[in-house]
């Protein structure tokens, strides 16, 4: 069974930087392209940023490029997600998910492309 658990999500101030992490289980995890995507109260779910299965590449949505990173240790099962800079628009239930893409050095930024997903971690951003 595969599974996916995100942590590091919390309350915050406008301006602090936070750090997310996914844990994967029950996959080849050097075997799929890793993404984080956000929804907020009312929205839909939102591309945020994904990393390939090497970490050779790495795509980010305009929303968050410049100040956030994206990383993984495929060693740990681990994917990371970090934004510094953060605003109220940032506040967001944060997933982790993961598209079965072995060798592939297309990156994913679709929520169609990943098979499997996490349960979320709320981030809460004030001003």
């Amino acid at each position: 069974q595969v599974r996916l658990v995100e942590s590091g999500g919390g309350k915050v101030q406008a301006g602090d930087s936070l750090r997310l992490s996914c844990t994967g289980s029950g996959l080849t995890f050097s075997d799929h392209h890793m993404g984080w995507f956000r929804q907020a109260p009312g929205k839909e779910r939102e591309f945020v940023a994904s990393i390939t299965w090497s970490g050779s590449r790495t795509a980010y949505a305009d929303s968050v490029k410049g100040r956030s990173t994206i990383s993984r240790d495929n060693a740990n099962k681990m994917v990371r997600l970090q934004i510094d800079s953060l605003k109220p628009d940032d506040t967001a239930v944060y997933y982790c998910a993961a598209d079965y893409k072995p060798f592939s050095s297309a990156t994913s930024t679709r929520p169609s492309e990943f098979d499997y997903w996490g349960q979320g971690t709320q981030v809460t951003v004030s001003s």
